[in-house]
């Protein structure tokens, strides 16, 4: 579990840094660093997504796995508890905040009316920063927790005692999170706690299941992890609004279709 709790402590440190340069930096700047980190997670995902080995896996999983996030509803569940988080232990505020804290914080009633107001309209496509708590923990727990490196590094730490993997994913996201905790705020910060469950999780649990993770399903998952993460940059460029964790069942089914693979192949003699 070190490597976790190193994972932990680099986001923390990072988000720390980001905290601090962003009471000095100008609005503009500002702007600028979120639409780079859109930028950078756009690529990141570009690159990711193109891991994939069975396009047909990867068209399904995200069709499927939208439609069953949609369903349950799970970006809004997510919001919901980084809000929980945020009255735990943010203090809160005596005014409403920025017009774009406004826009982000009524984002769940846009998703219900499934449009945006002009005003929001004019926020989400002039790429202004969405400071807002719940949604810098939604989008930092995804963009750290999806990818091949927590999964493989965990993997090696648990099975192995090979930590080096998961060692660079912590420099890496150490550098990241500086950028997200500018543009989003605090809320980056407590996405520690989706790495801790999900990384710790992975590492306890890797014995058991290191056995039936093939070379075609890391590569499966990557691409589908690597679509989430394009999904990421879109929201924070602010080329549209999207509900990212609703399609966080697309990793499951890239695992289903990897799994079934050979039992679909034997029924049918392919």
């Amino acid at each position: 579990m070190i490597a976790v709790f190193v994972n932990c402590a680099t986001i923390l440190f990072g988000c720390v840094v980001g905290l601090l340069f962003a009471k000095k930096i100008p609005q503009k700047v500002t702007d600028s660093i979120q639409l780079a980190c859109g930028l950078v997670s756009f690529v990141m995902g570009v690159q990711m997504s193109f891991k994939y080995q069975n396009v047909v896996y990867l068209a399904l999983a995200l069709i499927l796995g939208g439609i069953v996030g949609t369903l349950l509803d799970i970006d809004g569940n997510i919001l919901k508890f980084g809000k929980f988080l945020e009255r735990v232990f943010v203090q809160k505020r005596g005014v409403a905040g920025t017009p774009a804290e406004r826009v982000a914080e009524n984002a769940d009633a846009v998703g219900a009316r499934g449009r945006l107001s002009p005003s929001e309209s004019e926020s989400f496509s002039s790429g202004r920063p969405q400071k807002n708590f719940a949604y810098a923990f939604l989008n930092a727990s995804v963009l750290f927790c999806v990818g091949a490196m927590a999964i493989v590094g965990s993997f090696k730490a648990g099975i192995e005692h090979d930590y080096s993997i998961i060692f660079l994913k912590s420099i890496l996201d150490g550098f990241i999170s500086i950028g997200f905790a500018v543009a989003m705020g605090v809320g980056t910060a407590f996405s520690v706690i989706s790495i801790f469950v999900y990384q710790g999780a992975l590492t306890l649990l890797s014995v058991l299941i290191a056995p039936y993770v093939s070379e075609q399903m890391l590569a499966e998952l990557t691409g589908s992890g690597g679509a989430l993460i394009i999904l990421i940059g879109i929201n924070l460029m602010g080329l549209k609004k999207v509900k990212t964790a609703n399609y966080l069942p697309a990793v499951l089914f890239s695992v289903v279709f990897v799994l079934a693979e050979p039992v679909v192949k034997e029924i049918f003699h392919i």
